[in-house]
């Protein structure tokens, strides 16, 4: 029948739309439901346009010091707010016809409207069709999750913003105050600061961006503040009074004193809630936190029902929910026969994360902190920008590379990255943790110049005592 199939995905961000085509590939019927836009928050309000925004700015910062590369500007140089937004909204809009194009290329059913699982194999979608009954051997379920609103601080999208509101600003703030220092916060702090705007940064922990290594969180918070950022650590927004012209916030800081402040705009950037209410849940699957617990494929308690993404346990990355789809989608088809798929389960300790600030940070595996506390001897190497020719050159000699070796076996546990374009550079030490590498194969390796890459090496070199450059 038309609404039977092998498979039907509950949501189409890059962890749905993802796995879809990966069942698609491995012969199965395949059904994406969604009730917003194809691609999800990633493609639409997140990860792509956010870095849209993020290019505009750093060619605005670019263009203000244009004479630190030997060129002159003739005029006064502008940011266009609404032509930044617009071309940010392009880019999403590209992205979204590119799955919408893939879903048909793959010949995957797309039922656009809000699905409500009726058991482990059945979904009722009320949409542009009406009310359908789909049903499926198998349902993955992909939901995502949202921004988490404060209490104390409801988004209005006129002073207290989302990143959704952040996105599609029609002003720029004066002063904006940006509550959590995560990834999204970081984020938007350097985008509105290259702009212009005024920015604290207030986080609760002791340091900013916490999940990352200490000394990437310390050499961060200094360029930073270099940049005019003012950044309060170990402090705590107790309440926000909002007016029509802006808002008054109450913090208190790691002493313990609080005061006011007031600001024209916050962003509240403090964790996510996952999409799993009222979608049918409650019986199928077990819960923690609001998030769907699943094993290492993705399975649920109940027979045919899976889970991939950010209404799964973390680490919530675009790119963690994409591979857990393809393993989801693998999986599924060696349950239905196919001797050709063969799952592999994730290592959540080899999936990179990146904050694409200015500087940029990114990093893999274990902190120094975290190896020890797990028992391992390290060693640990360090090389700075300043000592790469390629840095240099490109102006952008601030920052380091870090690396954690277990000192017993040479295993790469971690890698650690603040500065120019690290964001790319950690899928090398990515690979090389896949691969069970050791510094031996690291230290072999012919690393070209001049690249930002040399510096890879150096720091693995550095572990051992045999750093070239520095």
């Amino acid at each position: 029948m038309a609404n039977q199939y092998d498979v039907i995905v509950l949501g189409s961000g890059p962890g749905g739309y993802v796995a879809a085509i990966r069942c698609a590939q491995l012969g199965l019927k395949t059904a994406i439901v969604e009730r917003e836009n194809l691609g999800g928050i990633c493609l639409n309000w997140g990860c792509i346009p956010t870095k849209a925004m993020l290019r505009s700015a750093e060619i605005f910062h670019y263009m203000q010091h244009a004479g630190d590369y030997g060129l002159k500007v003739a005029g006064e140089i502008e940011a266009d707010l609404a032509a930044i937004v617009k071309r940010s909204r392009g880019v999403a809009k590209q992205l979204n016809q590119g799955v919408t194009h893939l879903m048909k290329k793959n010949k995957i059913t797309v039922h656009m409207g809000e699905g409500r699982l009726t058991s482990a194999t059945s979904v009722t979608v009320k949409g542009e069709k009406g009310e359908e009954q789909l049903t499926a051997r198998h349902i993955i379920v992909a939901t995502g999750a949202r921004a988490r609103d404060l209490p104390f601080a409801k988004a209005d999208g006129k002073r207290v913003w989302t990143y959704r509101h952040a996105m599609t600003p029609t002003e720029l703030p004066e002063k904006l105050l940006v509550i959590g220092s995560g990834a999204i916060g970081i984020e938007f702090a350097s985008f509105y600061n290259d702009l212009g705007s005024e920015v604290t940064v207030v986080e609760m922990l002791d340091r900013i961006v916490p999940v990352e290594d200490a000394d990437v969180s310390t050499f961060l918070e200094k360029s930073l503040k270099k940049q005019g950022i003012t950044i309060m650590t170990g402090a705590g927004v107790e309440g926000i009074k909002v007016s029509d012209k802006g808002i008054t916030a109450t913090i208190k800081d790691k002493a313990g004193k609080s005061a006011t402040s007031e600001f024209t705009h916050v962003i509240v950037a403090v964790g996510i809630v996952p999409n799993t209410e009222n979608i049918g849940l409650e019986k199928l699957a077990e819960m923690e936190r609001g998030f769907i617990q699943i094993d290492p494929y993705g399975r649920t308690k109940s027979k045919g029902l899976w889970a991939i993404g950010d209404c799964t346990p973390g680490p919530w990355l675009a790119h963690k929910a994409s591979h857990e789809g393809v393993t989801c989608a693998e999986a599924i088809a060696k349950e239905l026969g196919n001797t050709e798929a063969h799952p592999h389960p994730l290592n959540r300790n080899n999936i990179p994360g990146c904050t694409y600030c200015h500087p940029q940070v990114a990093s893999v595996g274990m902190t120094e902190a975290k190896a020890k506390e797990a028992g391992y001897e390290v060693k640990v190497g360090n090389f700075p920008f300043i000592g790469n020719g390629k840095a240099i050159a490109l102006g952008e000699a601030e920052g380091f590379i870090k690396t954690v070796f277990d000192a017993k076996t040479g295993e790469l546990l971690g890698a650690h990255m603040v500065g120019a374009e690290v964001t790319e550079l950690i899928q090398g030490y990515t690979v090389g943790k896949t691969l069970e590498t050791t510094e031996a194969e690291l230290m072999q390796t012919v690393f070209p110049h001049p690249t930002l890459s040399e510096m890879m090496h150096e720091s693995v070199l550095d572990a051992y005592g045999r750093a070239l450059h520095f």
